[in-house]
């Protein structure tokens, strides 16, 4: 029981362990997706291309035998080159920006795309031999064994297919003349590696699946791995109970009293907290009896959650009170219509008239209106 709680890889990484696991490098990746779609951009991009091409490469070979007087008198073979490889230029741009997108689309695909530094770091276990034969001669290496013998196999069935359903028009290429005997190179060409790029996506849905599995497997966690990372995350109990008892040291003993006995807490909602106290019959007018900012304001946003006192989120509110009054003063005259509003929903609620759903929108004047630092806006 012990050993299936800690010691057993039972549940799926978790999305923290598959970040950390990507920031290191360990990604999902298949170098025969990635080549399919290589081979299949780039012939897909030849079989449109092709002809102009051909015609370029012609009139470059034409050129590049033809002499001229100024060949002699002035020749530049920096010039000439360039001169040459001008025609070339845009067909050959085009098929490797095609093959350069198809390389990049693979990781895309995977979800694997980006720059990873800690892919280039440093790492002591891969220097290790015995666990580098560990690899070749284990499950990872036969994996790989199996699927090098499928790709050989698989292709080689294909060009030999080929071969032989086009041996006649190979063999005929001799008795052709040069310009059809080229094109029906190119068509054999163009057709072989298309169906060699099939055959590669053939594979590549096989090994694609089979990398996720072997990923989450490798990356898989205990039982124990998963309460421990959940605690790191959310904190744990014995933490937040140091951390409340902390916040509730900070108040002061009439501080607390006075958050207990406050009518409703309005709040930022994290960096500032206000008090408020309004008891007809006895106060004129609402009284703030507590206010506070970062710690002390969620040790006040505690103790009221302790206490069953209202916590509403109220920003400009909340901060418009904090500026201009103390505790023990009454609020603004100029903010009495937007925490008459707040505390009139209160009572409803508590009077069950209304619900969380019936919150009302209040507005803070323009000139009561400040910022986290006390500036107004």
């Amino acid at each position: 029981m012990a050993g299936g709680e800690g010691g057993e890889k039972t549940e799926k990484p978790t999305a923290k362990k598959l970040r950390e696991a990507a920031k290191k490098g360990d990604i999902l990746q298949s170098r025969e997706l990635g080549t399919a779609l290589v081979v299949m951009a780039g012939i897909g991009c030849i079989a449109v291309i092709g002809p102009s091409l051909i015609d370029a490469l012609s009139d470059m070979l034409v050129e590049g035998l033809r002499f001229r007087r100024e060949d002699i008198v002035d020749f530049s073979p920096a010039k000439r080159g360039m001169e040459l490889l001008t025609g070339i230029a845009l067909p050959v741009a085009g098929v490797m920006l095609a093959t350069f997108l198809a390389a990049i689309a693979a990781p895309a695909l995977l979800g694997s795309l980006g720059f990873r530094p800690g892919a280039f770091a440093v790492k002591p276990e891969k220097l290790n031999p015995a666990a580098g034969l560990k690899r070749i001669f284990g499950m990872q290496g036969l994996i790989e064994l199996v699927k090098s013998v499928a790709k050989v196999g698989l292709l080689g069935s294909i060009g030999v297919w080929i071969i032989w359903d086009r041996l006649t028009q190979i063999i005929g290429l001799g008795k052709a003349g040069i310009a059809p005997a080229m094109a029906d190179v190119g068509n054999i060409f163009i057709l072989t590696c298309l169906l060699m790029a099939g055959g590669l996506f053939l594979i590549a849905g096989i090994d694609v699946p089979a990398q996720m599995f072997q990923r989450a497997k490798r990356l898989g966690m205990t039982k124990q791995e998963v309460k421990d990372e959940h605690k790191e995350s959310e904190g744990s109990p014995e933490l937040k109970g140091h951390i409340r008892r902390r916040q509730f040291e900070v108040l002061s003993g009439s501080t607390r009293k006075a958050v207990q006995e406050a009518s409703v807490i309005v709040t930022n909602p994290t960096h500032f907290a206000v008090a408020l106290r309004y008891k007809p019959g006895v106060d004129a007018a609402p009284v703030v009896v507590a206010r506070g900012n970062d710690a002390i304001a969620a040790a006040i946003r505690d103790l009221a959650d302790a206490s069953g006192v209202p916590v509403l989120q109220y920003p400009e509110l909340a901060r418009a009170i904090y500026f201009t009054s103390r505790a023990g003063q009454i609020v603004n005259e100029g903010l009495y219509m937007a925490v008459a509003t707040v505390l009139a929903f209160v009572f409803r609620v508590q009077n069950r008239m209304a619900s969380e759903m019936d919150r009302p929108f209040i507005t803070v004047p323009q000139d009561l209106r400040f910022d986290a630092d006390g500036k107004k806006l």
